[in-house]
């Protein structure tokens, strides 16, 4: 595996599950395997779980790693051709990729989308042009469209979770005061295509996803009929895309509830708003697996680093 930049890139999820939860029981168990290598983080985004578990997934595998945070303390990067660059950018991408190869194993990349264009966003300008221009593997943290650490994250806690041969996993959008990006949701649905389970999304209309990922997944407009029997229910909100980045809806009604969560295990991938997302009795009882699921960011993180690793 060259790079890490879609759940596309997991050629067995079973087996990549299995292999992480083998890492969980023993993390420095591969120690040596990093050792005299160094990972560049680079964020164009804020982080806390993303940063902190990738750091300590490179720590647990022997890595030495660095730290950018781009948006406050690297130069404005141009990705366009042929560019005269008179304005506001100060350096190319063809050169800072380059040089950040110098000094890094692997790459490992934080972007999100500006929910303004959905051409440029689809584009992954920023993932797309570390890879064209490194010489060395590149990890995508969280993409314009995708979030392909989360979605294995998610995977392993659905494993660990489980006890029925074939799940019930509902995908449900809530409200949020703010346009959100897709990925999260949009990787989470990559990641259920390769799962054997009875999968729904639920969301007011107006609120689909792009159709050439949710291709085959069974849509529901009706929250509270989505919801029943639910063994899992992870909740995400996400802005609209036909009518892209905009926020149509903030139906409170659509706020994660005890009633609607019913016997199923709660799931999100944090952060999240309190009492608009979800109710606190569902994210402080007994069956959410919000910690869980951050604490799985670690191991998804250290499988994929090991696995490029180890090429």
């Amino acid at each position: 595996m060259k790079h890490y930049l879609s759940v596309q890139d997991i050629d067995s999820l079973d087996h990549w599950v299995e292999e992480a939860r083998d890492l969980k029981e023993d993390p420095k168990k591969h120690k040596n395997l990093g050792s005299d290598k160094t990972i560049g983080l680079l964020f164009f985004n804020n982080s806390l779980r993303t940063r902190l578990s990738t750091q300590k997934a490179a720590m647990n595998l022997g890595m030495e790693v660095i730290v950018m945070n781009f948006g406050s303390e690297g130069w404005a990067l141009e990705y366009a051709d042929g560019t005269v660059m008179d304005q506001g950018t100060s350096e190319h991408i063809k050169e800072a990729a380059q040089v950040v190869s110098q000094y890094c194993d692997i790459i490992a990349i934080r972007a999100f989308a500006g929910l303004k264009d959905k051409e440029e966003d689809e584009a992954e300008k920023v993932l797309n042009g570390f890879k064209k221009y490194a010489s060395v593997p590149i990890v995508n943290m969280e993409s314009s469209v995708g979030h392909p650490l989360q979605a294995l994250a998610d995977a392993i806690t659905l494993a660990e979770q489980n006890t029925k041969a074939r799940p019930k996993v509902v995908l449900s959008w809530a409200p949020h005061p703010k346009a959100l990006p897709h990925a999260v949701a949009n990787s989470f649905v990559e990641m259920m295509h390769l799962q054997d389970a009875d999968f729904v999304i639920t969301h007011p209309e107006g609120y689909e996803l792009n159709p050439e990922i949710t291709k085959g997944a069974t849509i529901e407009y009706d929250q509270k009929k989505a919801c029943e029997n639910a063994d899992f229910i992870y909740v995400k909100n996400w802005s609209s895309y036909s009518d892209y980045g905009k926020v149509l809806n903030q139906d409170k009604n659509w706020t994660m509830t005890p009633e609607k969560v019913g016997k199923a295990k709660f799931m999100h991938c944090l952060p999240v708003r309190r009492n608009v997302v979800v109710a606190d009795a569902v994210l402080d009882g007994d069956r959410s697996l919000v910690i869980e699921q951050a604490n799985n960011r670690t191991y998804a993180a250290q499988i994929v680093l090991k696995k490029i690793l180890e090429q």
